[in-house]
C-alpha cells in the first residue's frame, strides 16, 4: 500500500466484461469505490465480490459522476480509472514510490496506451495520451465537459512514466459505435462553448487530422492498424464538425446548403 493512502474510483454501466480485471489491477490501493449507474449485467455484484464498495447513482454525466465518486472516498488522494483500463505492476510501484516522496504536486499525469487491432498503439494521437488520474481532491476536480473530461488541478502537476493500459474497443464495429456517441457529445460541448462549424471546417480539419496522426505522429509505423486509426481519427473530426453544423442549423432555424 502507498505511504500516502489512495482511494481508487471507478464509474460503471454494464462493465461485466472488464470490471474484474480492472479491480484486480487496483489491489495496491487502500480502498476501491465503484459508482454504478444502473447496470443490468451483474457489474455491481462482480465489483462487490472483488472487494469494492459499490454505490448506485443515476447518471449525471461523466465528470459529475467522477467527482461524486471522489467525494465518497475515505482518502484525499484519488486514483481515477475507467473499467476498460488496467494498472500494471510497474505503474502501481511507481505510484507507491512517488507518494512516498515529499512533494508540492497536487496531481500526476500518466501516459495511457491503447490496445486495438491486435497491438499496443504507440503512435498517432493515441500515445502517450497523458491523463491526470492521480490527484489530491482538495486541490483538483473534474471539469464539466460532456466528453473527454479531464481533471483540473489548482497547483503544480507532476508526470509519471509507466503506462496505464487501455482496452477501449472490442473491434472496429465497437470503435464506430463509440465514435457516434462521443462525436454527439463533442458537438454539444462545442456548441456550449460558442464554437461554430462551416464548409471550411469540414473540408480542412479532417484531412489535417489524418496528416497529423499518420505522418507527424508516425502512425505509418504501426502498419495497417496505424492507417486505420489515423483514418478513424480523421473521421471522428469530420463527424463532430458535421454534427455541430447540424446543431447550429437547428438552433438558428436556418437551412444551410
Amino acid at each position: 500500500m502507498p505511504a500516502t493512502p489512495v482511494s481508487a474510483t471507478v464509474i460503471t454501466l454494464n462493465e461485466a466484461r472488464h470490471i474484474r480485471e480492472c479491480l484486480a489491477s487496483l489491489s495496491w490501493a487502500n480502498e476501491i469505490i465503484v459508482v454504478d449507474s444502473g447496470s443490468t449485467d451483474g457489474t455491481p455484484d462482480l465489483a462487490r465480490a472483488a472487494g469494492a464498495t459499490v454505490i448506485t447513482r443515476d447518471w449525471p454525466g461523466y465528470a459529475a459522476q467522477k467527482d461524486y465518486a471522489a467525494s465518497q472516498a475515505a482518502h484525499d488522494w484519488i486514483f481515477s480509472i475507467d473499467a476498460d483500463e488496467r494498472v500494471t505492476p510497474e505503474l502501481a510501484a511507481e505510484i507507491q514510490r512517488t507518494l512516498e516522496q515529499p512533494s508540492d504536486r497536487v496531481g500526476f499525469r500518466i501516459p495511457r496506451i491503447t490496445f486495438h487491432l491486435g497491438r499496443w498503439i504507440r503512435h498517432t494521437d493515441w500515445y502517450p495520451d497523458y491523463q491526470l488520474r492521480l490527484y489530491d481532491r482538495r486541490h483538483a476536480s473534474w471539469g464539466q465537459r460532456r466528453v473527454h473530461e479531464s481533471v483540473t488541478a489548482r497547483g503544480p502537476v507532476g508526470q509519471l512514466s509507466c503506462d496505464l493500459q487501455h482496452y477501449a474497443y472490442r473491434d472496429i464495429g465497437h470503435h464506430f459505435e463509440t465514435m457516434q456517441n462521443y462525436t454527439r457529445l463533442a458537438a454539444l460541448q462545442m456548441l456550449d462553448e460558442g464554437r461554430s462549424s462551416s464548409f471550411f471546417h469540414l473540408l480542412v480539419h479532417p484531412p489535417a487530422a489524418f496528416l497529423r496522426n499518420y505522418i507527424l505522429k508516425a502512425g505509418f509505423l504501426e502498419g495497417t492498424p496505424g492507417l486505420i486509426i489515423s483514418a478513424m481519427n480523421s473521421y471522428y473530426v469530420f463527424l463532430k464538425f458535421a454534427k455541430l453544423w447540424a446543431l447550429q442549423s437547428t438552433v438558428k432555424g436556418v437551412k444551410r446548403e
